[in-house]
């Protein structure tokens, strides 16, 4: 059952609160009744929470009783519930929640003592979030939230519990306005440590770009691979194709881009490698991409997928693998090939993650990175298709500018990977992506800006990273398409990097 007053007075002092829009906390012990109004939403509306964005009570997925809360992040919005609520001071309190969806947040701000918050990322099952805090000397009120996250579906909570006394009765409406820009960062575990020294390839230059190479024809210019400018330093061939045998991949020359080019054979491609290598590029084959099916979740997939890579790069003369795996990754069983994979000759590790990916260091994706920080080459994230995103200073930011690139940075910088290992990735034209093309001059004031602390936008990182690694674009057909527009402006700018 949901959690009720334990006496019919409180109840009736409950409903009372909702119909006039006021909030009223009675004293009690520290194992007092649940101090908030409408917590399990039985009222069937929100009355008692100030929701931002589309929110509704539904009868069902609930926890417990009948009602439950859903709430649907868009835009620049995620969804936030808040409630005021009076406290004592000097006491300690636990707040709870049971909830379901993705990235689902519960937290409490206005302690006194500092702000709190914890997450989960979420499934189909219904789980519990808990902290606790201890008020102020100060403090009377607080406020707790639920949220969800951005670019994510709805998320449901039931059973909002805040648990000691409560304040001395007030009759102040419940009024509390949020914005997107106060929304609390996941909470970062402590990245692993290592004695370990830059991991890449001695011939790669202190600065790079990434660019990827399209194995499909889809409107942007054909290129064979020895086409490919040397301004790219890093050639990701895109992309390796899944088998029937679990987290196996396999690699075959695209006939529709084949024809494109007049007829580009197999042996002309391996051909290429060797040329772009002969003049310093590294060429390394991507698996995944928006479609990408490849699941490496156990031990054997491992096997299978590091065994089947080890056998491309054997045949191909690749230097490594890029792991674009936009569909969800398994930090513990994808380390596990790549360790394979470098032992047996790929020494190029990178990866593209998306922006929701690298939100937190307790994300897959995250894990992941710091996981093979070792061997690791370059995280060139994904600044676009992604919406809105938290920076590393707990403020939202705007896909499409020079504060969402540098800010979002920073999170992975202050997560726990090196600056060596951070790159940008971008479109290389309005036609590459669905959303989040900027001009790649903004791309060179970004990495000025982490570099050197020059060219940035409202945000400034709170110290310089001069090794900052560069760029990545997708996709080297798409900047062909523009005269290469891209690389000719970020690899000028690379130059003038510390």
């Amino acid at each position: 059952m949901k959690v009720k007053p334990k006496h019919a007075f409180l109840a009736l002092l409950s409903s009372l609160a909702v119909c006039l829009g006021v909030t009223f906390a009675v004293s009690g012990s520290a194992s007092a009744a649940n101090i908030l109004t409408n917590p399990g939403f039985e009222l069937g509306t929100t009355s008692g929470w100030n929701c931002s964005g589309t929110s509704s009570v539904v009868s069902t997925p609930v926890h417990s009783g009948s009602r439950a809360l859903s709430a649907t992040p868009a835009g620049q919005d995620n969804a936030r519930c808040s409630q005021s609520v009076s406290v004592k001071p000097n006491t300690a309190y636990t707040l709870s929640a049971w909830v379901q969806g993705s990235y689902t947040y519960l937290g409490v701000t206005g302690t006194g003592t500092g702000d709190k918050n914890t997450w989960t990322p979420g499934g189909a099952s219904w789980s519990q979030l808990s902290l606790n805090f201890t008020t102020g000397a100060s403090t009377t009120s607080v406020e707790i939230y639920l949220h969800g996250w951005y670019g994510q579906p709805a998320y449901f909570a039931d059973d909002v519990n805040l648990d000691g006394p409560g304040g001395s009765p007030t009759t102040t409406p419940t009024t509390t306005t949020s914005s997107p820009t106060t929304s609390t960062s996941p909470t970062t575990s402590n990245p692993p440590t290592t004695t370990t020294t830059n991991p890449n390839p001695g011939d790669l230059p202190k600065h790079v770009i990434t660019g990827y190479w399209q194995n499909f024809y889809n409107g942007a210019k054909a290129l064979k691979l020895a086409d490919v400018p040397t301004k790219y330093n890093i050639i990701a061939v895109s992309f390796a194709d899944a088998t029937t045998t679990p987290g196996a991949v396999t690699f075959t020359l695209d006939s529709g881009l084949s024809s494109q080019l007049g007829g580009y054979t197999d042996a002309q491609f391996k051909a290429d490698i060797k040329t772009a290598q002969a003049r310093g590029q590294k060429v390394i084959l991507s698996v995944g991409g928006e479609k990408g099916t490849i699941r490496v979740d156990s031990s054997a997939a491992a096997t299978n997928f590091s065994n089947s890579m080890k056998s491309l790069i054997a045949n191909y003369g690749f230097d490594g693998v890029d792991i674009d795996l936009e569909n969800g990754v398994n930090a513990t069983y994808m380390a596990q090939a790549l360790r394979a994979i470098h032992a047996g000759g790929g020494t190029v590790i990178t990866m593209a993650p998306q922006t929701i990916d690298m939100q937190s260091t307790g994300a897959e994706y995250f894990k992941l990175a710091l996981n093979v920080k070792d061997i690791l080459t370059i995280v060139n994230m994904q600044y676009y298709n992604s919406g809105a995103m938290l920076g590393c200073d707990q403020k939202v930011y705007s896909q499409g500018t020079v504060d969402f690139l540098t800010s979002l940075a920073c999170l992975q910088l202050q997560g726990g990977l090196r600056p060596d290992q951070v790159g940008l990735g971008l479109p290389a034209s309005g036609s590459a992506a669905g959303g989040g093309y900027q001009a790649p001059g903004n791309t060179v004031n970004a990495l000025n800006c982490l570099a050197k602390g020059t060219n940035c936008g409202s945000f400034k990182p709170s110290t310089t990273y001069p090794t900052i690694r560069g760029a990545m674009t997708w996709s080297i057909n798409w900047d062909a398409s523009q005269g290469y527009a891209w690389s000719n402006t970020v690899s000028a700018g690379l130059a003038g990097l510390p």
